[in-house]
């Protein structure tokens, strides 16, 4: 029943975003990052909503090490709920790169693209290509953007190798990157059979990574660099 009424609260916020969605559209399209500060606030509001009615903990250190202006995030991913918690807790309006499948979604596909988020078909090479440069171009145009280079959710606090081809969003828009941990959000849904419980959910922010330092580096040594800050931090906040 607790998942039942979960979803539904959700539901109906979503739906009740609505009318904040048809105002955010009608916005003009003005410089970042005016329209996007303004068009994230429902977003957020919702996501940190949704997380509460689990009863879950939420703990973010490390926010006064982002810098200003754009950055490319990168996250490992636990679960459903971390795209909830960046949202809610990064304190900075980001876009995601996000599964061609989620723009089935209404109103959440429509939150998305005002976000700039960009759709990955992964099974069209060609495409996907094009969400990179897409990617690249809102970096350049002041928005921040998030990229899980695991590729898919993990298992639990386990971390998969980091793909190195998405870094290039980062690398070729010469902005910082910053390592995300996220631990915790796999316990609230999908370690327990896609049932809701309470976690202790932690978002640790580590040092970004300049285009000084790492244009000196190839992709795959930037994410194997990447891959290791994050895992000794989660390594160390489960222990």
């Amino acid at each position: 029943m607790k998942t039942f009424m979960i979803y539904l609260q959700a539901l109906i916020m979503i739906i009740g975003s609505l009318p904040k969605l048809r105002q955010v559209k009608k916005l003009p399209n003005t410089p970042y990052p005016e329209k996007v500060q303004q068009v994230f606030k429902t977003p957020a509001q919702i996501s940190k909503k949704v997380i509460s009615k689990t009863k879950s903990t939420v703990t973010v250190t490390g926010l006064e090490r982002i810098p200003d202006g754009p950055v490319l995030f990168v996250a490992n991913h636990q679960g459903l709920f971390d795209i909830l918690l960046l949202l809610g807790y990064l304190d900075k309006p980001v876009g995601f790169i996000a599964k061609k499948e989620i723009e089935k979604f209404p109103i959440i596909n429509s939150w998305m693209k005002e976000l700039k988020c960009v759709f990955i078909d992964r099974s069209n090479r060609r495409a996907a290509l094009q969400v990179i440069d897409d990617g690249i171009n809102s970096l350049k145009s002041g928005q921040s953007m998030v990229i899980f280079p695991e590729g898919t959710r993990g298992n639990g606090r386990e971390i998969e190798t980091f793909k190195p081809g998405s870094l290039r969003l980062g690398t070729r828009a010469e902005v910082p990157i910053v390592p995300l941990a996220i631990d915790g959000t796999y316990d609230v849904f999908e370690k327990n059979n896609k049932r809701f419980k309470p976690s202790n959910i932690t978002l640790t922010v580590a040092d970004p990574i300049y285009p000084a330092e790492y244009k000196e580096m190839k992709h795959n040594q930037l994410a194997a660099k990447l891959e290791q800050v994050i895992t000794e931090i989660v390594t160390t906040n489960s222990n």
